[in-house]
């Protein structure tokens, strides 16, 4: 019997979260089943709401939520899940991920997970650039967290520099790789 490729998304606070909702509406499409957490800032740009919308479940908003089944949903999809991947992962998102905080749901799955966890950076090009960043970074990344991105685009800022999410379809396709989806 085949397993159901489950992932999961940690959604950062930052301009780029828009890119998001994009990648879990075509997730879904490929037939992977969908969680979210999100950080509390997250909400800021992009709602929960759409989220639901667009996976059918629950957002994971705090680590004391309980779903209607009775089931904590931040164990239950840190330990369903075949991949995580964060985005986008702010200068703060990071620092948190590499000193292991656990102060929103995003940063405190990422301690409980043991599926692949990919990070997507995303931020202008002075904090990408900045020692403690870069040492965050290197400290991930020693750990085995995988690194999409960022890449030189237009930023928020605007101008061009590194420091701009990759774009969804590249998360798309790595994450259909992780989980065994073929194209």
């Amino acid at each position: 019997m085949a397993v159901t490729p489950r992932v999961l998304l940690g959604v950062g606070a930052g301009i780029a979260a828009y890119k998001v909702a994009w990648l879990a509406s075509r997730l879904v499409q490929r037939g992977v089943v969908v969680r979210v957490a999100m950080t509390p800032r997250a909400t800021e740009f992009v709602g929960a709401l759409t989220f639901e919308g667009l996976v059918g479940s629950k957002v994971i908003r705090t680590s004391t939520q309980v779903d209607p089944d009775g089931t904590a949903p931040h164990i239950e999809a840190a330990r369903q899940s075949q991949a995580f991947l964060i985005a986008p992962a702010t200068a703060d998102l990071l620092a948190r991920l590499a000193h292991g905080a656990a102060d929103d749901p995003v940063s405190l799955l990422a301690l409980t997970c043991r599926c692949p966890l990919v990070v997507c950076p995303a931020m202008n090009d002075a904090m990408w650039t900045a020692a403690p960043v870069q040492a965050n970074v290197a400290a991930l990344r020693a750990r085995g967290v995988e690194f999409l991105g960022p890449v030189r685009g237009h930023l928020a800022e605007g101008y061009e520099a590194i420091g701009r999410l990759v774009e969804p379809e590249v998360m798309l396709e790595r994450l259909l790789q992780l989980v065994g989806v073929g194209p």
